[in-house]
């Protein structure tokens, strides 16, 4: 292929080259940007004649172009990303019924489809090595070399250091899958009739997914000769990241033939992407199931005759947890969520489960203190997994570091094959055994290993490399006995999965794997210590100072941004129907009502003493107990210097107990609550509880705080904050210590606004980037008025007057800080300061004025407060302030979107002869027509019970047609399902598109007990 570029308008063309492609349609892919856009492109797939190339530059230096990656918006302009140097690894399986060779891309270059403001501009010169560490030198390759740093840098320089690594694949032949493992190609093939359609993928392992889905719906809308026109162009190239291996031996033959087997030995390792990143950024499991260093890893053993698969996983323990702050040697865990991290549990599991059908995993994690919490915590997570799941789940607990102190490494290989547990499993799950030219599946495999230690690296492919040499010792036992002894073959078997932990440890730890050269030799040398200890040391060095900008980068590529814009291709019937849908939000979605709870208390550096909780917690008016309960704390240790360098958080898990306590000892509690998360910045900690039914709905919570004091070095100020998705609903929630002093306001204001911009959550989210926002803090902001009237006006409670002088208020309506932000009427006493146990306005040396420093301030379309207060607790010197708000949850019914999307898109596309897109649209309108239904049930009977319905038999009536017939090409049909009211069942939905409505058989209940007469005449309270 070849990429030219004109100018004038600005184009690329991506051609085919009858000299190097022989055989290849005579075709050119034609991209340009929409006027005025940044993230919309006009894509053609045009015969290459029609193309004039007379008047364009041939770009790449020259280079022959590999295929295209897909199109991503950078710095308000669109790049198109193509593969400008990749090699061939070799064909995993040569004797199969279509070539499965594999490519190994090495450079990439991105081409503006904006300007031309960066066409003189490489961005792969000297970035290469940007991430990956060859020599696994302390410092790393590229921050070694003396070569100043350009004056300008390629914006996408950074994602050119990712895919540029060695570590990104994609399959040279248009029909075969390099994202999915073999006996699912073959199941998909099966299933078709033999056909492969190329835009069938595993997307878990699609690196590319995010840049190249624009070109891959522009496939979709081809017709079908221009679609395997564009397929055999291998213009769209699918990549994935992680290892490919290849090896041909010859093996020796029956004595019938003289000539030897050849046979190959591959090794694919495919990293999922969707819990992406690096060792300290990314930890654990996401809500949806996906866990870090999720890794499928396939061993491809095949002959001219049959061929044998056999896949394991590896991947981070499925728990929130974390590492944060500078990490050495020793590892300081942290599990975020202990008590809400069983409904991601069970996802990943599940997963696994439909997958495999069946799942054992091997944890590998030690007996010292960290380890040993992620190990009890995940026997205890997979024991209640079980209760649901039987025995497709199980455990095996293996202390590799202490199997190696006592009997050297050779001792691992013998005492996993010896575990009667693994053993056993090995011989249960089997592996994949296919006929090499039918491709028909012989055996397969039922199961499979899931092996962990901490960072899924060194210990756990030291393992994996047993289980697939067991393995294939056992498929060679079936086939050729005497191919067990070849030292070639399992000399080949050990080089491929010492270069497979190399490649991974590069990718999520920035070295080479320890243990290598045991695995490459059989043997522990002084040469692999040292070079193990030499990896260490790098590790500790790019972790915690260069793999932040390598974790942006990642994100950048997938695009898990927040502030990224998905390139679209233009397609104005597509682009109608996604305009359509957002409009019609209400048509498949609900909302429902959640109580919140916000309270902020300054402690005054005091512990948990024996006051009651409960006149703040849960206020006597208050007779509801809220969904989410979320509690700021400041000073809940004393400011000292010391708590300054490093906080204590025992002090914070003390109040965590304590209001756990106040929660579990209440005698009108309506259920039991659980702490989501809880984070602590020195003296500033934040708590979230949440009702534990709620746990399974409340995603993506995170964690972040930032300093302000002391210029931003200090943590004695600054703010903690928690994000959370609560269904389709975001909440931020923030506490913060602002600066004191009294005529302090431009401190206050300054750390207001450099919280905001540089608070930050994962994948580039900040506090605005949320649907609600609430602050709970202690301010600092004072009164302006003179100590004396001040008192005077809070003894008189003329809180107008005391109002009107708050600097708050001020900064507020001055737009100095908070701007978009609400605040209750305040309609209590100042907060601050008092004699701590009395009543009393501060009567010490400083008499400092009474202000209302403890706030609670909040913005969000959906958040609806109820109640603004103080509780009059006095162990503090600060009376905590609350406030409660209803908020209402959207929950989206992706089904019936995705059926309504359908929908719109067949009544659009339908136009009639001279009929304008523009004046259909203009029309779309649904109609309001419902069926007549019978009267509601009562105490004394239910509604089936009517004459007229005999037997418990409705048949609903058609709505009345209007004699004009509609033009309105979003209008539902008469007999539409989707014309009923929005349902949150996407089984339900699914059966009412699968069959029409007819009448049905009510089910006969006897209707529920009435209730209380007393209770059906008492009003709802109000919060």
């Amino acid at each position: 292929m070849r990429l030219h570029l004109r100018e004038s308008p600005r184009t690329l063309y991506l051609v085919t080259d009858a000299q190097d492609e022989p055989g290849r349609p005579s075709r050119a892919l034609v991209f340009r940007a929409t006027e005025g856009s940044s993230s919309q492109a006009v894509v053609q797939f045009l015969p290459k004649d029609e193309v004039d190339l007379s008047t364009t530059v041939r770009l790449a230096s020259g280079r022959a172009i590999k295929g295209c990656l897909g199109l991503i918006s950078v710095s308000n302009e669109i790049f198109a990303v193509m593969i400008t140097s990749a090699t061939s690894v070799g064909k995993t399986r040569p004797s199969a019924r279509t070539e499965e060779s594999v490519a190994q891309i090495h450079d990439v270059g991105f081409y503006s489809l904006n300007s031309s403001a960066w066409d003189g501009l490489s961005t792969d010169v000297g970035m290469r090595s940007g991430y990956d560490d060859q020599s696994d030198s302390p410092l790393g390759d590229s921050y070694t070399n003396t070569t100043p740093n350009p004056v300008f840098e390629h914006p996408c320089a950074p994602i050119t250091k990712i895919l540029s690594t060695g570590t990104f694949y994609y399959a040279n032949e248009e029909h075969w899958d390099i994202t999915s493992r073999l006996p699912l190609r073959l199941a998909r093939r099966a299933e078709s009739g033999g056909v492969t359609d190329a835009g069938l993928y595993d997307e878990r392992f699609l690196w590319n997914e995010y840049i190249v889905q624009s070109l891959l719906d522009f496939r979709e809308r081809l017709d079908p000769q221009e679609r395997d026109e564009l397929d055999r162009t291998r213009f769209i190239a699918l990549a994935i990241q992680g290892y490919v291996g290849v090896y041909n031996l010859a093996l020796p033959a029956p004595p019938t033939s003289g000539a030897p087997t050849i046979a190959t030995l591959a090794l694919i390792s495919r990293l999922g992407w969707k819990r992406s990143g690096t060792r300290f950024n990314t930890r654990g499991v996401d809500d949806d199931g996906n866990v870090a260093n999720f890794v499928e890893t396939e061993t491809i053993f095949s002959t001219d005759q049959h061929c044998c698969s056999y896949v394991q996983v590896r991947g981070s323990v499925p728990l929130f947890w974390e590492q944060q702050g500078l990490q050495t040697f020793g590892h300081k865990i942290q599990i975020t969520r202990p008590q809400a991290s069983q409904p991601a549990f069970d996802r990943h599991l599940m997963q696994l489960i439909e997958e495999f059908g069946s799942m054992h995993a091997i944890n590998l994690l030690g007996s010292k203190e960290n380890e040993a919490i992620l190990t009890a915590a995940y026997a205890r997570h997979l024991q209640s997994a079980r209760t649901a799941m039987g025995d497709t789940v199980g455990i095996t607990h293996f202390d590799f570091h202490n199997a190696v102190k006592i009997g050297g490494h050779e001792s691992v290989f013998r005492e996993i094959r010896r575990l009667e547990n693994i053993a056993d499993h090995i011989d249960k799950f089997g592996f994949c055994m296919t006929d090499a030219s039918t491709d028909e599946l012989i055996t397969e495999q039922r199961g499979v290993f899931r092996t962990n230690c901490l960072d899924c690296l060194d210990r756990t492919n030291f393992v994996q490399d047993i289980l697939s040499r067991t393995t294939l010792e056992q498929y060679l036992m079936l086939i050729r006995k005497e191919w067990v002894q070849s030292t070639a073959l399992w000399s080949h078997h050990r080089e491929l999965w010492a270069e497979n932990g190399d490649a991974l440890s590069r990718i999520y730890a920035g070295t080479g794997a320890l243990n290598t050269s045991f695995t490459r030799s059989g043997k522990r040398t002084l040469a692999g210590v040292l070079s193990d200890a030499t990896k260490s040391v790098s590790r500790a060095y790019i972790n915690n100072f260069q793999d932040k900008g390598k974790q942006i980068a990642i994100d950048m590529l997938v695009g898990n941004l927040s502030t990224q814009k998905k390139v679209t291709i233009y397609d104005p019937i597509h682009d109608s129907v996604r305009r359509a849908l957002e409009a019609r939000l209400p048509e498949y979605s609900t909302t429902k009502s959640c109580t919140i709870f916000a309270g902020t208390w300054n402690l005054n550096g005091r512990p948990p003493s024996s006051e009651s909780l409960l006149p703040w917690l849960f206020p006597r008016h208050y007779t509801s107990d809220p969904d989410i309960i979320v509690i700021g704390f400041q000073e809940i240790v004393p400011l000292t210097a010391q708590q300054i360098v490093q906080a204590d958080p025992e002090r914070r898990r003390a109040w965590e107990a304590k209001i756990l306590d106040t929660f579990n000892k209440r005698s009108e509690s309506k259920g039991e609550y659980i702490l989501l998360r809880g984070h602590q910045l020195v003296g500033t900690a934040l708590l979230v509880f949440v009702r534990s039914e709620l746990t399974s709905a409340i995603r993506n919570v995170e964690a972040a705080s930032h300093k302000t004091g002391l210029r931003g070095m200090s943590g004695n100020k600054g703010a903690v904050g928690i994000r959370l998705e609560y269904c389709d609903t975001s909440f931020c929630f923030i506490t913060a210590h602002l600066a004191a002093g009294h005529t302090n306001v431009d401190e206050r204001n300054a750390d207001y606004r450099t919280i905001t911009n540089g608070l930050h959550f994962l994948k580039g989210k900040n506090i605005d980037s949320h649907d609600n926002v609430i602050w709970l803090a202690d301010t600092n902001y004072r009164i302006d008025l003179e100590n004396e009237h001040a008192r005077s006006l809070a003894a008189s409670n003329d809180y107008d007057a005391l109002l009107a002088a708050d600097q708050l208020k001020q900064a507020m309506d001055d737009g100095a800080a908070y701007r978009g932000y609400q605040e209750g009427p305040i309609l209590f006493r100042p907060t601050y300061k008092y004699d701590v146990g009395t009543d009393n306005y501060d009567t010490g040396e400083k008499m400092r004025i009474p202000a209302w420093t403890d706030r609670v301030l909040f913005k969000g379309t959906s958040l609806d407060l109820s109640s603004y207060s103080r509780a009059e607790l006095k162990s503090s010197d600060h009376r905590p302030v609350f406030a409660l708000f209803r908020a209402e949850i959207r929950i989206i019914d992706h089904a019936r979107r995705d059926a309504l999307s359908r929908l719109l898109l067949e009544s659009v596309t339908a136009s009639g002869p001279g009929e304008k897109l523009d004046e259909k649209l203009a029309e779309m309108t649904f109609g309001d027509d419902t069926d007549k239904l019978p009267a509601p049930s009562t105490d004394d009977a239910a509604w089936w019970d009517d004459p007229e319905h005999p037997n418990g038999i409705f048949v609903p009536t058609s709505p009345q047609r209007s004699s004009r017939k509609s033009t309105n090409p979003f209008d539902s049909p008469d007999n539409s399902p989707l014309s009923s009211s929005p349902s949150s069942s996407e089984e339900e939905l699914y059966h009412a598109l699968q069959s029409p409505l007819a009448p049905e058989q009510a089910r006969r209940r006897p209707p529920p007990p009435p209730p209380l007469r007393s209770a059906r005449s008492t009003p709802k309270d109000d919060m």
